[in-house]
């Protein structure tokens, strides 16, 4: 029998995230000076800074390129940031190889095709709700909330809970 994936939880210490679909809601609005915008969850950013803090590791790799969303992923305290990545194994395995990460620690979260490699190597594969079905049908957990709209602090959260590293102590911050 398959284990059930809060079993997981409790031994994730990575997080590995996706940017379009997961940190944002897939949107791509252009201006018409041609600059792409994206719109990403006020919620996510908490989430992503309070696993910091408690001394979680966070990793982003994504296919774009913008450089607005590296910004944003420093301004919340993320220095593992993979923008342009065409193949996210690559990535991937530079990341676990520096920090000696195993694969066994990780949950990783993504939405589309590309994903899938990298999703299939770690012990908690997870997508939001409007992730396409081939990587639904790959994780072990499908989050209720979509892309963009809290997915990444879903994630964040339980695991945080498992581990009692969730409270309710507010730090201002820059979220």
């Amino acid at each position: 029998m398959e284990k059930s994936y809060k079993e997981y939880l409790k031994d994730i210490d990575t997080f590995v995230f996706d940017v379009d679909g997961v940190l944002t809601d897939s949107t791509i609005m252009i201006t018409t000076q041609g600059e792409t915008l994206r719109r990403m969850s006020v919620k996510d950013g908490y989430a992503i800074q309070t696993a910091l803090r408690r001394g979680y590791n966070i990793c982003v790799i994504s296919g774009g390129t913008n450089e607005g969303v590296r910004n944003r992923l420093k301004a919340l305290g993320v220095t593992d940031i993979f923008l342009g990545t065409t193949y996210k194994m690559d990535a991937f395995e530079e990341y676990l190889d520096i920090y000696e990460i195993k694969p066994e620690s990780v949950l990783y979260m993504g939405d589309d095709i590309p994903d899938i490699p990298p999703m299939q190597k770690v012990a908690l594969p997870t997508c939001p709700q409007n992730a396409v079905p081939e990587v639904k049908a790959i994780s072990k957990y499908v989050s209720h909330k979509n892309g963009g709209d809290g997915c990444a602090r879903d994630v964040i959260e339980q695991v945080l809970k498992v581990k009692g590293d969730w409270t309710h102590e507010y730090k201002a911050t820059n979220s």
